[in-house]
């Protein structure tokens, strides 16, 4: 269902035919890498949190890290990841497929800034088996993004 309802966001764009499906998993980051065939650092993870009571996914590379000092100075408070069995309910992808194309209303979409060293990137498509290749413009548009931020660790 979740894909289904990926792949219905993204034509709205006309971007569903760089919807990718795999006959492996693609859940984590290093199995997306695997079965895309591009680095860690280009996947575009999809990472869910409740700030202010109110679901949001943050976007990053593959290989950042949440920087907590830098979550607290964007959002005002400490980061606090959605439990696994509660990310379905709230965002409207299960884990392993979270992306931030046809997510549930009330859900807001950030940036980070880590994507920005790559031209391409691979976010997941709303199964553990799939994932969109998207231009950093494309993935603003499609994720209908709030703004960019800067809350991942340097990793330079």
């Amino acid at each position: 269902m979740s894909l289904i309802k990926a792949k219905e966001h993204l034509k709205k764009y006309g971007l569903e035919d760089k919807i990718m499906e795999f006959p492996v998993s693609s859940a984590t980051v290093s199995e997306a890498a695997t079965a895309i065939g591009c680095s860690e650092n280009e996947i575009a993870k999809t990472l869910s949190f409740i700030v202010n009571d109110k679901p949001i996914l943050i976007v990053a590379s593959g290989n950042a890290r949440i920087d907590n000092k830098k979550f607290k100075e964007e959002f005002l408070q400490k980061a606090k990841m959605i439990d696994f069995e509660d990310v379905e309910s709230y965002i409207g992808h299960r884990v392993g497929g979270v992306c931030p194309f046809g997510i549930n209303d009330g859900a807001e979409v950030y940036l980070d800034k880590s994507l920005k060293d790559f031209d391409i990137v691979y976010p997941a498509c709303g199964s553990s088996n799939s994932a969109v290749k998207l231009t950093l413009n494309e993935l603003e548009t499609a994720s209908e993004y709030k703004k960019w931020i800067d809350v991942c660790k340097d990793v330079n």
